[in-house]
């Protein structure tokens, strides 16, 4: 698990676009103008938005990610090595699909399906 990784990945959502809103070396993905991902500057693992806070805290309790600093409770901290690459690749999808959904329904329309058919 990388920060390469983690870009391979996102890079082939649809409508996944990569800023560094804040300066400094950070990789935040986006759709639609939200964020789904975010590798911070001090390149410590991922940070992916979960289904709720619960989801989030569960997440914590099994030891397999952090709460994500700066970020809402239902963020976690995926630092790297403690997941594999097919676990990485599933909790990106998921955090994509989670805040793709939120996005309006104009926007969504406009998008790739996903998955794809």
């Amino acid at each position: 698990m990388s920060r390469e990784l983690v870009n391979s990945i996102c890079r082939t959502l649809p409508g996944a676009e990569v800023s560094d809103p804040w300066g400094g070396g950070h990789d935040a993905w986006k759709v639609g103008g939200k964020m789904f991902a975010l590798i911070g500057a001090m390149n410590a693992g991922v940070s992916v938005k979960m289904r709720d806070v619960e989801s989030a805290m569960f997440l914590i309790e099994l030891d397999a990610a952090e709460r994500a600093p700066y970020l809402h409770p239902s963020w976690v901290l995926l630092p790297w090595g403690r997941i594999g690459d097919g676990e990485l690749r599933d909790r990106i999808h998921a955090s994509y699909s989670i805040i793709r959904k939120g996005l309006p329904k104009k926007i969504q329309a406009a998008l790739a399906p996903f998955p794809p058919a």
